[in-house]
């Protein structure tokens, strides 16, 4: 278990992490959808090619953010795990009813991460089956 001043950390982490991809998603949502608040010209593609490459541009922008928006929820996920005294337990190990004791994910991981909710080991394997 951690203790409640690893806790505070993490929190801090967290909430760190949580501003700067909220940041990053509306950028890149203005950016998709092409919202010019300087009031400039339309940047509207003439040429096919263009037009083809400025759709991809927007879906490619599109799915970045959707994936930034899943690291929001997985975020939220980690501050329910830490008010509800789970955070930094592998979630996968508990459901297969391992100890608490070695189901604890590392440290190290979750500095890296601080919305991991699988130990190294359960996720390799999660990777590995998908």
């Amino acid at each position: 278990m951690l203790k409640q001043s690893e806790l505070d950390q993490f929190k801090v982490l967290l909430q760190t992490l949580r501003a700067r991809v909220r940041g990053d998603v509306e950028h890149l949502t203005a950016d998709a959808l092409d919202r010019n608040e300087n009031g400039s010209e339309s940047k509207s593609p003439t040429h096919l090619a263009e037009l083809g490459t400025e759709t991809y541009d927007q879906e490619f922008t599109l799915r970045r953010v959707e994936n930034e928006q899943e690291v929001l929820d997985e975020i939220e996920e980690a501050f329910e795990r830490i008010n509800d005294h789970t955070f930094g337990i592998c979630i996968s190990c508990r459901e297969l009813g391992r100890p608490a004791t070695k189901s604890v994910i590392p440290k190290t991981r979750l500095r890296e991460i601080p919305y991991a909710r699988n130990c190294v080991e359960c996720e390799r394997k999660l990777e590995e089956s998908q």
